[in-house]
């Protein structure tokens, strides 16, 4: 086991949860669907909850916050999805903006479910005292960041239908099923054509 590498994933997940809080603060400002409004109103009050158990997983395995080099790479990462919905606000029309800022939280949500998984695989290979706190923040967080990513998925395959002019489902399908799983997702996204 690379616990090197993994103080390296913690690095990157706690920078990836603080972005997450900045994109979510920046996504709420482009938000015109009052029920995708009150989902990410939710879900940045989980990530402020994310960035708190990291850092305590970090006191826990003993993991100094630093500006490690892929940590670096994922702050530079978020700023640029705040950057991109910033200049969508500016320039674009309200109901793009909307999109570009459903996009950039995919995006961003897509990383953090990403390390969540790695860290939940790493897990299953550690031992005592490592193994129960990392069983603990992946049983805390785990279908959190689920919802996160494929209810934000939804919105946006939904969202960008409508801009075409198309019948599309909203609150999407994943939103209304509460799905936490991509099996869960690929069945909600079949259905869409049963709701529309």
């Amino acid at each position: 086991m690379n616990v090197e590498q993994r103080n390296e994933l913690l690095q990157q997940m706690l920078e990836t949860e603080m972005g997450g809080v900045q994109v979510y603060q920046t996504a709420l400002t482009c938000a015109l669907n009052e029920e995708l409004r009150e989902e990410w109103e939710k879900y940045l009050a989980q990530t402020k909850r994310h960035v708190e158990t990291v850092n305590t997983l970090m006191d826990a395995l003993d993991v100094a916050p630093q500006d490690t080099p892929g940590r670096l790479v994922v702050r530079h990462i978020g700023g640029s999805l705040v950057a991109a919905m910033k200049m969508a606000k500016g320039t674009a029309p309200p109901e793009a903006a909307e999109i570009v800022a459903c996009e950039c939280v995919v995006h961003a949500e897509t990383k953090d479910h990403a390390n969540w998984e790695l860290l939940s695989t790493y897990g299953k290979s550690a031992k005592g005292e490592e193994k129960k706190v990392i069983d603990a923040a992946i049983e805390e967080i785990e279908d959190e960041e689920d919802e996160h990513l494929y209810h934000s998925k939804g919105w946006c395959r939904e969202l960008s239908i409508a801009s075409l002019g198309l019948k599309a489902v909203l609150p999407p399908p994943e939103e209304q099923k509460d799905v936490k799983t991509a099996i869960g997702a690929a069945r909600a996204k079949q259905a869409r054509e049963e709701l529309i």
